[in-house]
């Protein structure tokens, strides 16, 4: 709806009268108080929200606790239980971000208060944070930085983050696995990383390591990206982290530093696996196509995979 609004201001401003200018003020103005009200609204509902997840007991599957305010799926109720049953550090690292609109950690920031670092690779991003005005009333960090597994832990140092935080958050379309594996200069209580569910349950693999990797570039469909669930979860268990779940739209998965795990149901990543519903794949005139189950899998099958367990890069295609 708002992309309407823009082209439908866009058309009125090369009218040019000063008639259609105030016009065009008007209704940006007009919008501006709506995305206000829209978000008080949102922020009133997810602070209900936020208390009965809280008073969840523990080992309540976390698919029971979703609910959204500022993420793109139900992502915000799972943070909220995490962290309900923790002696949560109240600091946060995302990247992959876009505008910020739809995040991991826009909650955390804005109801619980949480100083946070964002990254992502549109270099106008302190210009789009600043003009929502979060920079200024909270304590946010904003670095526009195209991340890579050699520079993230300078762009996480540089920021003034390191050591213990209370959750760090991956979404890149692309190098997730490597990025993580390369993170050292801090120590999650919870981990959110994107999978890639067209990979499948069963094999741990991620895409070879390429510190340009583009998801848009790599192939017409945009289905091949990351990683498998259990590729991160071997990451996981040599980085000291347990797997709790993932969310119901099969896009997140979610690790809880061992020391801290015991509140949480544990699982393997066959138990655990849920299967995305996306049907976001184009074809090769980059028209969507919407392809759905096996058919995702058949377009990429022939591309190369790291498979962890060998260490060897390997076509796609089901064994």
């Amino acid at each position: 709806m708002e992309k309407g609004f823009k082209s439908f201001l866009q058309r009125l401003s090369r009218l040019g009268s000063s008639r259609h200018k105030r016009r065009i003020q008007y209704i940006k103005a007009e919008m501006a108080g709506l995305r206000r009200q829209v978000s008080s609204t949102l922020e009133l509902v997810g602070r209900t929200e936020a208390r009965r997840v809280a008073a969840m007991p523990p080992h309540t599957p976390i698919a029971e606790t979703e609910f959204r305010v500022y993420s793109q799926f139900g992502d915000d109720g799972i943070i909220q239980y995490l962290i309900s049953h923790l002696p949560a550090i109240p600091t946060f690292v995302e990247f992959g971000v876009e505008d910020y609109t739809e995040a991991n950690t826009r909650f955390l920031l804005i109801e619980n208060q949480w100083r946070g670092l964002i990254l992502d690779g549109r270099p106008d991003l302190d210009e789009v944070l600043s003009a929502q005005g979060l920079p200024m009333l909270y304590n946010l960090e904003v670095r526009p930085a195209f991340v890579t597994a050699e520079n993230i832990n300078d762009l996480i140092l540089s920021a003034g983050f390191s050591g213990e935080i209370g959750l760090l958050s991956i979404d890149i379309d692309g190098n997730d696995y490597w990025v993580w594996k390369a993170i050292t200069c801090v120590q999650p209580q919870i981990v959110v990383v994107e999978y890639n569910a067209v990979f499948g349950s069963e094999r741990a693999l991620t895409i070879p390591y390429s510190p340009d990797f583009s998801r848009q570039q790599a192939h017409h469909s945009y289905l091949y990206f990351g990683a498998s669930l259990p590729a991160l979860c071997l990451l996981a268990e040599e980085k000291g982290y347990a797997f709790v779940g993932c969310n119901g739209a099969g896009n997140n998965a979610y690790f809880v530093r061992k020391d801290l795990a015991s509140p949480f149901q544990v699982l393997s990543p066959e138990a655990g696996f849920v299967d995305s519903r996306f049907r976001e794949s184009r074809d090769e005139r980059g028209r969507m196509n919407r392809l759905s189950g096996p058919a995702r899998l058949a377009a990429i099958a022939n591309l190369p995979v790291v498979d962890l367990t060998s260490g060897q890069t390997i076509p796609l295609r089901p064994l």
